[in-house]
């Protein structure tokens, strides 16, 4: 059940994608080594998904409840990071993950969040985010269409071109650096060698994409950024994932496709803990792109499902 308080952004959001986009097909087809789309001009229409954004079930892990509902409850991932390190060591190779909540940035889960991993089309939420910070809006980036449409069109249907001329038209890396440490990420945190994510001479942190998102949220452009999000279930590069689970619906993230590589960073609305902010990435050379989406997929479902536990009790007479 969505939080009430998270309702109505939620929806503005929906119905603002709704407006600003037609019906075309959604984009994050693989070729050989790269993520999403060949080099197409903005009017082009875009290919249909891959096969890993094709409905995958999941199972899920008995999430560990508590008795009854604490009155001040603590964070208790214990039986959590057992589920999540059951599926990573299913999987195997490099994973970084980091999961906080909105409000305070109490740590849910963190697996590796400082290792700097391919983030394939995850760079894209650090180039709008730049972007969103340096210009209006309504600024027209290329053929008449403004810069909130580019960015719509940049995370929700994961377009490289749209990325890559994003990041030209602000100024380059560097511009985008300054502007991300002006947001408070550590510049240790991420690489540009592009704004699309193609390249795997880019790198990023789960840490330096959860404090960008959390940075979004709280800033001017909120409503933009995250219009521009796909919905589980519903949206985007994420329309086909995550359908009849807990989370269709209520988790807003961007994809992240390379060969080898799968990721996901957004935001969940937790039926406990409010708003959460979380990073996945994965680089496993090792396994299929089906089996990676399947096993990050199983991770925001874990999380979801977990619940708080219950306070440490005092011993009486001390």
């Amino acid at each position: 059940m969505i939080k009430k308080s998270y309702t109505v952004p939620w929806l503005a959001v929906i119905t603002s994608i709704t407006v600003a986009t037609t019906p075309v097909a959604q984009a994050q087809t693989i070729l050989s080594d790269i993520e999403t789309i060949e080099v197409i001009p903005p009017s082009s229409p875009l290919p249909e998904d891959n096969p890993d954004s094709q409905s995958i079930p999941i199972p899920v892990e008995p999430p560990v409840s508590p008795p009854e509902k604490p009155s001040s409850p603590r964070v208790c991932n214990e039986g959590l990071a057992a589920n999540i390190e059951k599926i990573i060591k299913r999987v195997g190779g490099n994973w970084g993950i980091l999961v906080e909540t909105l409000s305070d940035g109490t740590v849910i889960y963190e697996y590796n969040p400082g290792r700097s991993l391919i983030p394939a089309s995850n760079m894209k939420i650090l180039t709008t985010a730049a972007a969103l910070q340096l210009l209006s809006p309504q600024t027209n980036i290329s053929g008449n269409k403004s810069l909130r449409e580019w960015v719509t069109v940049t995370n929700l249907r994961s377009n490289n071109f749209y990325a890559d001329t994003l990041l030209k038209r602000i100024g380059g890396a560097a511009v985008a650096k300054r502007i991300l440490a002006e947001l408070g990420v550590n510049l240790n945190g991420f690489h540009f060698a592009d704004g699309s994510g193609l390249s795997r001479r880019n790198l990023a942190t789960p840490r330096a994409i959860v404090d960008t998102l959390k940075a979004m949220y709280y800033s001017p452009q909120r409503d933009v950024f995250l219009a521009s999000l796909p919905t589980a279930g519903i949206s985007g590069t994420l329309r086909n994932r995550m359908k009849q689970t807990p989370v269709e619906g209520i988790v807003h993230a961007k994809t992240g496709t390379l060969t080898g590589v799968r990721a996901l960073s957004g935001y969940l609305e937790h039926q406990d803990y409010g708003m959460l902010v979380f990073s996945i990435i994965a680089n496993s050379s090792g396994q299929s792109g089906t089996a990676l989406v399947r096993a990050i997929d199983e991770i925001v479902v874990n999380v979801y499902t977990h619940t708080r536990c219950a306070p440490q009790s005092t011993p009486s007479g001390l």
